[in-house]
């Protein structure tokens, strides 16, 4: 969903030739799945434009790929430092740090909220988007 809402935030501010945006799972339980049909959903409702998207694993060489690597939760965060074998270069963050905040955007997997969590998502994209300009 994060990709998503802020490759939507980038197109809106026209900044979209400034950026690349993707995402990958930190563990291998979505690898070669297809977004949640929720997630899909939510994304209609909020008017936030999407494509077909099969998850891929993170791989350490994201890491010197990527100026930032934004996880949504505390357990994410461990799984992609692991990966990614430290973080030397402070890019790894949690997506409301870049809103003040160190809670974890709750997985709408497991708490069938997905309005809470696009709110969420949304709300830290804009953050790290301000930041970024």
């Amino acid at each position: 969903m994060a990709e998503f809402v802020m490759k939507d935030l980038v197109y809106k501010e026209k900044l979209g030739d400034q950026f690349l945006i993707d995402s990958a799972a930190a563990t291998n339980d979505a690898v070669g799945m297809q977004m949640d049909p929720r997630t899909t959903r939510e994304l209609a409702k909020m008017n936030v434009p999407y494509t077909n998207h099969i998850a891929r694993k993170m791989t350490r060489e994201d890491y010197q790929k990527y100026d930032y690597l934004i996880c949504m939760d505390e357990e994410n965060f461990m799984d992609m430092n692991q990966i990614t074998g430290g973080d030397p270069e402070h890019k790894e963050y949690k997506l409301l740090h870049f809103v003040g905040s160190f809670k974890d955007v709750d997985d709408p997997w497991f708490t069938n909220d997905f309005d809470t969590a696009f709110n969420e998502i949304q709300k830290g994209c804009k953050g790290l988007l301000e930041q970024l300009k």
